[in-house]
């Protein structure tokens, strides 16, 4: 069985060829907004999963998609030699979607800080409901 250090850099062997491959040998215009953000690779070095993300709209996300999953015989093939092991990990091709995560934590922490400084506004100016020292001595 193959160490974790041996796991990692293969993956990142497999993020670089999986890049140039996009870039090169597919002669796809579906997956010219692609972008490989990780690639994990199983300890005994039999499976890689690859992660990638697509920027524009929905029908742009869903086409490049489709075109991932229609080349990823070609991706193995290109994966296969530009690796010097003697056994090719299969593929598994999943749309990373913390980006679109991210931004929508984003846009809600921004809320959120709009609201804070009404608030703080607000405080600002407010005055006891009754006298100032409820208490009396």
């Amino acid at each position: 069985m193959a160490d974790h250090n041996r796991a990692a850099r293969l993956a990142q062997r497999i993020k670089v060829i999986l890049a140039e491959a996009l870039q090169k040998t597919i002669k796809d215009d579906r997956v010219d907004n692609v972008t490989i953000t990780e690639v994990r690779v199983t300890n005994d070095l039999q499976q890689a999963t690859v992660y990638y993300t697509v920027y524009g709209d929905d029908e742009t996300v869903a086409a490049a998609h489709t075109a991932m999953e229609e080349n990823r015989g070609l991706l193995r093939r290109e994966m296969g030699r530009g690796l010097n092991i003697r056994l090719v990990p299969t593929l598994e091709l999943i749309r990373d979607t913390v980006p679109e995560q991210a931004a929508q934590l984003e846009e809600a922490l921004r809320a959120a800080k709009a609201r804070d400084a009404e608030l703080a506004a607000q405080r600002e100016n407010a005055k006891y409901a009754g006298d100032e020292d409820p208490y009396k001595e």
